[in-house]
C-alpha cells in the first residue's frame, strides 16, 4: 500500500453517455442503489485485519440497514453521495439515530465493539467471502424475492 492509511472501497465512476440525436457525449449521473453496497462489503470483510489502513465504504450506501452491515463486515466509515442527492442531508440524522436505536435494542455499547465482528477473520466460514456460492444464491432466489 506504499504508505496509505486509509482505502476507499469501492468509488463510482461516473461515466459519459452518447447523444444519439446530437451525436455528443454527455454527462449521466446514475444514482447508486443498495444492492451495490455488496461488493465493497465483500472486500471490506476480507481485508478487515489483514491490513491496517482504515477501510471506508461507499456505493450503495442508503439506509442505516447498510451502515450496520458495511460495519459488522469491518469498515471503519461509510459514505452515503447518492442517498444524500436523494433525500437532502437531514438523511444522516435519521440513519445516525436509527443506527444508534439498534445498537441500544441489542446491547452494544459502541460501534467499535461490533465493527468487524462478521469480518472474514471473525465468522466460523471464513471463506464464504472467497467462493462464489452460486448454487446457495440461486437456490435462495424465489419469485416473492424479486424486486
Amino acid at each position: 500500500m506504499a504508505g496509505a492509511q486509509g482505502l476507499v472501497l469501492f468509488n463510482r465512476f461516473y461515466q459519459p453517455d452518447i447523444d444519439l440525436d446530437a451525436l455528443e457525449v454527455t454527462p449521466r449521473l446514475v444514482l447508486s442503489r443498495s444492492e451495490e453496497m455488496r461488493l465493497p462489503l465483500r472486500w471490506i470483510a476480507m481485508l478487515r485485519r489483514r491490513v491496517t489502513a482504515s477501510l471506508a465504504a461507499t456505493s450503495g450506501v442508503h439506509t442505516a440497514e447498510d451502515v450496520l452491515k458495511l460495519l459488522f463486515a469491518g469498515a471503519d466509515a461509510t459514505m452515503m453521495a447518492s442517498a444524500l442527492l436523494e433525500r437532502g442531508p437531514a438523511l444522516i440524522g435519521e440513519v445516525e439515530t436509527a443506527v444508534e436505536a439498534w445498537l441500544a435494542e441489542r446491547d452494544y455499547e459502541s460501534v467499535e465493539q461490533m465493527k468487524g465482528s462478521v469480518s472474514q477473520a471473525a465468522v466460523a466460514d471464513p471463506e464464504a467471502f472467497e467462493r462464489a456460492q452460486y448454487l446457495r444464491t440461486l437456490r435462495s432466489w424465489s419469485t416473492s424475492t424479486r424486486t
